[in-house]
């Protein structure tokens, strides 16, 4: 008899699942729901859709329900999970077209539900003009009302990645961009010593970054018209909330799914839950942060696809293991680039791990090169012994991507003595001839 595996979300982690179910099972019966209208799509290209660096928005499609109908794997769009039967092993399902019910048996059960933008209820949020960004839908919203009322002044709540490549984005459409956080500098997941690098760049630009300020709520007729903040009003007549995301694991917990840490479903390192033949994976799951040992919930499109893989193939009878993340990130907002991996001073200080950091200034190429600019590179290694345990970098072209050699010295244990050596490429037009990685390895 085949096996049924029943998949819930149809974007990265679901997707992945599928597939991954397919090539280890080519006879299961593998069906995938998804209340949204697109599947398997790429949501960190929409602030460039947005901005019309992408034409157009299949552009960001990987594939489509067509592509997975070849592979024997039914895709059922704009149908809701809405219960699940872990005793009865089935789900039942609303049909957002026509309104109708209907229950479906599964053997193995796979939750991708993904997450939402989060939107704490706020006195005006309701205005026109006030918006989110996690999906297709979202960008094709924002892009009409972009073309349609021409706004002017764009206020941006929050100051992460979205933030920079969505102000980014506004930038180059004609707009006047103010950036509001309610931490002590942008960009938390970075030390503030490097996030005032790239607030000052952003302020060199027009873009008014206000930190430290409380959004209490937004103003306006119809159509918003400002927001308040603990500080004052900011004029705004196109608002974007970017304040983080929830994972949607509410299906998961009135099953009797246990959940983690910020309310994401808890799994193990073989995506499994607490309850036998259910797993869950992506930006509704858990994960372990490998520096620590500890669950936390780092929503990347990046782990997504890789947890989804690893329940889809269990869920298929195979044996994967995700072992874990340690959090690393990269965006860019105009020229300026930002990067970090592993465990910031704060995340060291909580952890109550004694650390040494150092941080440097350099140049991303030979200083005669005409692209040759500057480059602040950071990293933060264990008091004893010297472990590598975190790199942050904020400069221009050709800065950020170092941080992928730092992520790997990182994810194997490797020691600053045993990487001050390490034989890096150099060429004038890509690197000095000490590559800033090598310069701040040895200030340690």
């Amino acid at each position: 008899m085949k096996k049924k595996i029943v998949i819930i979300g149809g974007v990265a982690a679901g997707m992945s699942a599928a597939a991954k179910a397919r090539r280890t099972d080519p006879d299961a019966d593998i069906r995938v729901y998804t209340d949204g209208e697109h599947i398997s799509y790429a949501g960190c290209g929409l602030p460039y859709f947005i901005g019309g660096k992408i034409a157009s928005e299949e552009k960001l499609f990987a594939r489509t329900v067509a592509d997975f109908a070849e592979q024997d794997i039914a895709v059922k769009i704009l149908s809701r999970a809405e219960e699940i039967s872990p005793e009865k092993g089935t789900v039942r399902i609303r049909d957002l077209a026509g309104g109708m019910t209907y229950e479906d048996r599964y053997d193995r059960l796979i939750l991708a539900s993904g997450a939402r933008s989060f939107a704490p209820p706020m006195e005006g949020a309701d205005l026109e003009g006030v918006f989110s960004l996690r999906t297709v839908r979202d960008s094709l919203r924002i892009k009409t009302f972009l073309q349609t009322r021409r706004p002017r002044e764009i206020a941006i709540i929050g100051g992460g990645y979205i933030a920079l490549e969505m102000a980014e984005n506004f930038v180059d459409l004609g707009c006047r961009v103010s950036i509001v956080e309610r931490g002590s500098h942008i960009i938390p997941n970075m030390d503030e010593d490097m996030a005032t690098v790239m607030q000052r760049y952003l302020e060199s630009k027009g873009i008014a970054v206000h930190t430290g300020r409380a959004v209490r709520g937004f103003f306006g007729t119809q159509t918003v018209g400002g927001v308040h903040t603990d500080k004052g009003d900011i004029p705004a007549d196109f608002v974007l909330l970017a304040i983080g995301v929830v994972p949607n694991s509410e299906l998961a917990a009135s099953a009797g799914i246990d959940l983690g840490v910020k309310n994401a479903i808890r799994v193990n390192e073989r995506a499994e839950t607490n309850l036998e033949g259910v797993y869950a994976a992506g930006d509704c799951a858990t994960v372990t942060h490998l520096l620590t040992g500890k669950e936390t919930y780092i929503p990347l499109g990046t782990t997504s696809n890789k947890q989804g893989k690893a329940a889809g193939e269990n869920a298929a009878g195979g044996n994967a293991a995700f072992h874990g993340v340690i959090g690393t990130g990269i965006a860019r907002a105009i020229e300026m680039e930002v990067s970090r991996t592993g465990l910031g001073e704060k995340e060291c200080q909580a952890a109550g791990i004694a650390y040494v950091a150092r941080r440097i200034k350099a140049d991303t190429a030979a200083h005669y090169c005409p692209a040759s600019r500057e480059v602040y590179l950071k990293l933060i290694a264990e008091a004893s012994g010297h472990r590598l345990l975190g790199a942050q970098i904020v400069g221009y072209e050709g800065a950020a991507m170092r941080i992928d050699m730092l992520a790997t010295a990182i994810t194997v244990g490797a020691t600053v003595e045993q990487l001050l050596d390490m034989d890096l490429a150099y060429s004038p037009p890509f690197s000095p001839v000490w590559d800033p990685v090598l310069v701040a390895l040895n200030q340690f």
